[in-house]
């Protein structure tokens, strides 16, 4: 990776910063909420799937869904994520298969995706917040707010991993609290034959599949904080696994409720529109309860989407410049942190079906396996196996890039391309020695990872 190359590079064991094996590390419990936040963090936002195709395909969409992608991509993220244990995550596997300069890309478009879906949760906290303060709604107040709340969750971050992990189950249980209430008394109210309502001349397909995909995606996220996992090679799947589980009920139970015990009316179903099935099952009661669940959702969402370290990991393996491997006392980067939280303020103006769309969009542009290697944790299908496995993953993707608008593709793509311009430039100040890289010498070469890894563990 480093051959002729003149620039200096330093071990960042150097007094660069504190090592991540002085902190705290994240065990199984919070690890399956970070990842259940890092995914879903409750139903909210489902509701469009209702609108789009009626109660029976939303329904199947949330059965079939999570084994057409969401499992294949967990499968993936535990096997090479125990494979390399690092805050790189999916950078590490681009790189290790296709090289750095394909990995700096992998890392800058997942920057992008990341940034733009965390710009939606401030706003949509202030849109369930806005019915109790108007002033809210619109103009200096509502930016104040935005900087206000982005700045106090960030500093959630700054604190470190384990504040947040624990902060994600006290979220994760309050959130999903008021849907359980919910169920049982609807139990009176459900009428099975609701749930079979079906019109495929009346289907929009490009907001059915944007809408189950943004809901169950980015499972390999957690992949970027397996260097702060305790002993991923047996916490990491483990977590995988309970959090799909719970995912997956999270949605598919909230919306089978609210689709049999209330009477359809799928021009209703919209962002929100729980609160209002809320107040029809329950009374206001149950709808404040709801959209303060919403709100705290949010919020639980936007902290563990910047818990994502993989500016660290690419700094680690001198992708980025030095700085972006500092860490703080508590063990977090601060400067990758405070980059997204800019990104954040600056991409909060976008519209929720913009943010979505160009969210899937970017994180279909590029995707990669890897060879079979030994791991700590292998997919028990073999090769053919995996590639058979990423087959109805690879033809979802091209669907959901062929569904997008002009508009989103033309400014993702634009946003492709700055990244592969700004790759060589980086490449150039490290030549110029301008900025100053390093390469930490705890990090094995990604040519004998597994050996590695294995010894060191």
């Amino acid at each position: 990776m480093r051959e002729g190359s003149d620039a200096e590079y330093v071990g960042l064991e150097d007094g660069v910063s504190p090592k991540s094996e002085n902190f705290s590390k994240v065990s199984i419990v919070p690890l399956v909420f970070l990842i259940f936040y890092e995914v879903s963090g409750g139903p909210f936002g489902v509701e469009d799937s209702v609108l789009a195709a009626g109660p029976f395909l939303a329904l199947l969409g949330f059965v079939l869904f999570p084994f057409i992608w969401s499992v294949p991509e967990a499968l993936v993220t535990a096997e090479l994520g125990t494979m390399f244990p690092e805050n790189g995550g999916y950078v590490v596997w681009v790189s290790s298969a296709l090289g750095p300069f394909w990995g700096f890309q992998q890392g800058w478009m997942k920057w992008l995706s990341g940034v733009i879906d965390n710009a939606l949760y401030p706003v949509l906290f202030l849109d369930y917040v806005k019915s109790a303060v108007p002033i809210l709604e619109y103009g200096l107040p509502r930016m104040v707010a935005i900087l206000v709340l982005t700045a106090a969750l960030t500093y959630m971050n700054y604190r470190g991993l384990t504040i947040v992990g624990w902060a994600a189950i006290l979220l994760g249980v309050f959130s999903l609290l008021p849907f359980l209430c919910m169920g049982v008394v609807a139990i009176p109210k459900l009428k099975p034959s609701r749930w079979f309502v079906l019109d495929l001349k009346n289907v929009n397909w490009a907001l059915y599949l944007n809408t189950l995909f943004w809901n169950l995606n980015y499972w390999d996220s957690i992949s970027t904080l397996a260097g702060e996992v305790e002993n991923p090679g047996r916490t990491l799947p483990k977590a995988l696994f309970y959090a799909l589980i719970l995912v997956v009920l999270g949605y598919f139970f909230p919306l089978s409720i609210g689709t049999g015990a209330v009477p359809l009316n799928r021009d209703e179903w919209r962002d929100g529109y729980f609160s209002d099935v809320g107040t029809i099952i329950g009374g206001v009661w149950l709808r404040f309860w709801i959209q303060v669940a919403s709100a705290v959702s949010n919020m639980g969402m936007f902290v563990a989407e910047m818990s994502d370290s993989f500016f660290l990991g690419m700094a680690e393996r001198g992708m980025l410049p030095e700085c972006f491997a500092r860490r703080s006392r508590h063990g977090t980067p601060v400067v990758g942190i405070m980059f997204s939280a800019s990104g954040v303020v600056l991409l909060s103006w976008l519209s929720f079906q913009e943010i979505v769309a160009a969210e899937n969009f970017l994180y279909c542009f590029l995707r990669i396996d890897h060879p079979a290697a030994s791991r700590p944790y292998k997919v028990p299908v073999g090769t053919g196996g995996a590639i058979l496995m990423c087959v109805a993953p690879t033809l979802l993707i091209m669907v959901v890039l062929a569904l997008a608008s002009f508009k989103v593709m033309g400014l993702s793509l634009f946003a492709v391309l700055i990244g592969l311009v700004l790759q060589p430039c980086l490449k150039y100040t490290e030549k110029k020695r301008w900025l100053r890289f390093s390469v930490s010498s705890d990090l094995p070469d990604f040519h004998s990872t597994a050996h590695d890894y294995r010894a060191i563990n």
